[in-house]
């Protein structure tokens, strides 16, 4: 099991809403960020239960496929 892991994203896109803060605890599955791509709303969530350590972009930021939005630290 890793210790960290990135939560990036699947689909290029706007960044709708950001779920969690720094020091936020989440758990596997639950949503960290979503993201608006082709008037489609994307719940990007956390494969890892865990500590949000970092939050790495801002709302209404375009991302690309494959960008790191947040980490978050195994419990």
């Amino acid at each position: 099991m890793a210790d960290r892991v990135d939560v990036v994203a699947p689909v290029p896109g706007l960044v709708a809403s950001i779920a969690v803060a720094r020091g936020a605890t989440v758990a596997a599955g639950d949503t960290v960020v979503t993201l608006q791509s082709m008037k489609m709303e994307i719940a990007v969530p956390s494969d890892l239960a865990g500590t949000v350590e970092e939050v790495l972009v801002a709302e209404g930021q375009e991302v690309e496929m494959g960008a790191v939005l947040a980490r978050v630290r195994a419990a």
